[in-house]
């Protein structure tokens, strides 16, 4: 990408799956253990992910976590869709900053750093810090359903935002990111989303969102989508565009990071609707990026199950958190802890190797991979 074009057919090339062969010696590791097939579940494959993520035998701990949450407003937020108010995300953006939000509690309580990246907040960026409002595109998003909510540049923009924002947490040692919204109106503009890439019906993706609107509100928001549905078909060959058309610039942002962060070797574990709908999204870009992703919850929006079930992807929790914001798939990390540390601490039965695959690092014996350029 010398020549500074954003070619999104370049990921399908850099992005490779979590490493097979260490998989399989994660498995005869565990075999080995005298412990009992099937006795711990679906930790036995978590463990087993982690270690193919990380390319190394046995299991490093995930000991660098992130919270990354993206924020934006949505015009569609005009129309009575959401039970918050039109313009609203700042307000919950300042909680989270403030630790007062759902996802900041449980964030301070595991002791996992949180970080909100503003890409289209409807407030003066003067209002939150530097580090919150470097990476804006705009203020706020067109409406959806009658307009594009990004121009072609702010689009590019948001995009490569989104990478330089997996880069800066691959970079930092960052080694799982727990990965959500913070949004008004960004249900919608996922529900337009996943049902112009499953090819459904409006009725088929809307929710109720988090704040679950009441009947009439459900309505206008179906009608919404719909209108919105009408103009993301005609552009469902050229991701950047659909996302330009109908996704607003968290959302945009949202899906260049879950790319970028497979490129890097970054696991990520989604949340709700919103990033369940960028990484359907990503998954037509590379078809091999959701290798690299855990759906950390089952949120109940029908938007997400249709998303989640087109990957393959099944929830690790289903509480029924519809707090959004990172909230459901922050509690799922530490059931992906809990993996690791019996992955790598359960003893081999005695006179087996210990190590029967090696690793530096996430990279392991392949090296650093190839960063994509998002100058």
């Amino acid at each position: 990408m010398s020549d500074g074009s954003l070619n999104l057919d370049d990921f399908g090339d850099l992005i490779e799956r979590p490493d097979s062969g260490v998989r399989r010696d994660a498995e005869e590791r565990r075999a080995r253990t005298g412990l009992p097939a099937g006795a711990l579940g679906r930790l036995d494959e978590l463990g087993e992910w982690l270690a193919a993520a990380q390319a190394r035998v046995p299991v490093g701990p995930v000991a660098r976590p992130k919270v990354v949450l993206f924020a934006g407003d949505h015009g569609v937020a005009e129309l009575g869709v959401s039970a918050r108010p039109a313009g609203g995300a700042h307000a919950l953006v300042r909680a989270a900053l403030e630790g007062t939000s759902p996802v900041a509690v449980l964030a301070r309580r595991f002791g996992v750093p949180l970080r909100v990246v503003d890409m289209s907040l409807d407030c003066d960026p003067a209002e939150l810090p530097e580090e919150v409002v470097r990476h804006r595109v705009r203020r706020s998003g067109g409406r959806l359903d009658v307009e594009d909510s990004l121009t072609p540049e702010e689009a590019e923009r948001a995009f490569r935002a989104g990478m330089a924002v997996a880069d800066e947490e691959a970079d930092s040692g960052t080694d799982l990111v727990v990965l959500g919204d913070i949004s008004v109106g960004g249900t919608t503009a996922a529900g337009v989303l996943v049902a112009a890439l499953c090819g459904t019906d409006a009725s088929v993706v809307t929710g109720r969102g988090g704040g679950r609107i009441d009947d009439l509100a459900w309505m206008r928001k179906c009608a919404a989508i719909r209108d919105g549905l009408r103009r993301a078909r005609p552009v469902l060959g050229d991701q950047l565009r659909l996302l330009g058309t109908v996704a607003g610039a968290d959302l945009t942002a949202i899906t260049g990071f879950l790319l970028q962060s497979a490129v890097r070797r970054t696991p990520v574990i989604l949340d709700g609707v919103v990033s369940a709908a960028c990484a359907l999204v990503a998954q037509r870009v590379a078809f091999r990026a959701p290798d690299w992703w855990l759906a950390g919850q089952a949120s109940g929006e029908p938007a997400q199950a249709k998303a989640l079930d087109r990957m393959a992807l099944d929830p690790l929790l289903d509480h029924g958190v519809t707090a959004g914001e990172g909230t459901g798939a922050l509690l799922a990390l530490p059931l992906v802890q809990a993996a690791a540390a019996l992955a790598a601490e359960l003893p081999v039965r005695p006179g087996e190797p210990e190590e029967t695959a090696g690793g530096e690092g996430p990279a392991g014996a392949a090296g650093a991979p190839e960063i994509l350029d998002v100058t």
